[in-house]
């Protein structure tokens, strides 16, 4: 027979778990995104030299990870989930520089 004095858990058997971010920290990230935003807009008004397709696959690369990690909540589950993920990421990297490759994007016009 229980007791009163005995400690219950939920109805559905687990505790509840709080993981996530606050407001104002999601804010922050959305400001962060938007400033990393205006600087690939700006690769088209300012001449970036050779350093334009590099600037915007580091930029992808920070978005993804950003977006992934705190509004898809990676960060705060399994790893293996953020493993296929960044995966995904390093595939489709692959894949779009075999695009450009094959249009000869890389090679130097002079």
């Amino acid at each position: 027979m229980s007791t009163a004095t005995e400690h219950t858990e939920h109805t559905d058997g687990h505790e509840a778990e709080h993981h996530g971010l606050s407001d104002m920290q999601y804010i922050k990230i959305a400001l962060i995104l938007a400033a990393l935003t205006a600087i690939e807009v700006s690769t088209y008004y300012v001449d970036f030299g050779p350093f334009f397709m590099p600037t915007l696959f580091i930029l992808m690369i920070i978005k993804f990870v950003i977006v992934a990690s705190y509004f898809m909540h990676l960060k705060f589950d399994n790893k293996m989930f953020s493993y296929l993920f960044y995966s995904g990421l390093l595939l489709a990297i692959a894949v779009y520089c075999g695009f450009l490759a094959t249009f000869k994007f890389f090679i130097q016009k002079g």
